[in-house]
């Protein structure tokens, strides 16, 4: 799968090379349906989601239009011991609400960042799954996200969402660094 480093000047210098790895899929796409490219951008509210949002409207540019997805999976949270009824909803409120607020800050800079056709979607659950089932509902044609680079031995220490994404998911994945 290909890797963007987000510092490059221009990183889609050529559209039909990012195309032609993901096997073409995505240019016959396009010319089958002739609308729009569908991508899902998994968001977190970090720097490396910015940079994929970022990369999207760099591509997004080189095609006749681009409909972006931004989904934002929050996790069930880790409880230990036992608290009362009302703290583990007043702990899950307060995580809605805070999503709902990242995908909302997160939609409006993507749309100050040149993205015309923007909607968000908030999931819970385990985010690789979650996200390559809205991916596969949503019928988009690229999954976009960011990663934090931790390399190989990183990763198998603490696992990673991006290399689960690119091995359940069914379309193209772009990774962002």
């Amino acid at each position: 799968m290909p890797v963007v480093n987000a510092d490059v000047a221009v990183v889609f210098e050529e559209t039909a090379d990012l195309h032609r790895s993901c096997g073409g899929r995505l240019l016959e796409v396009g010319r089958r349906r002739n609308i729009m490219l569908k991508v899902l951008i998994a968001v977190d509210g970090s720097v490396h989601a910015r940079r994929a949002i970022e990369a999207v409207v760099r591509l997004q540019a080189q095609t006749k239009g681009l409909e972006a997805l931004l989904v934002n999976v929050r996790q069930w949270p880790v409880l230990y011991g036992d608290l009362p009824p009302l703290s583990y909803e007043s702990i899950e409120r307060d995580q809605i609400q805070r999503q709902k607020e990242l995908l909302e800050t997160t939609q409006a800079a993507a749309r100050r960042s040149g993205l015309e056709l923007v909607s968000t979607q908030s999931e819970a659950g385990e985010p690789a799954s979650e996200i390559t089932r809205v991916a596969e509902e949503n019928g988009v044609d690229q999954i976009v996200m960011g990663t934090h680079g931790r390399g190989a031995v990183g990763s198998l220490l603490i696992g990673s969402v991006a290399q689960r994404v690119v091995h359940l998911a069914k379309v193209p994945v772009l990774l962002v660094k």
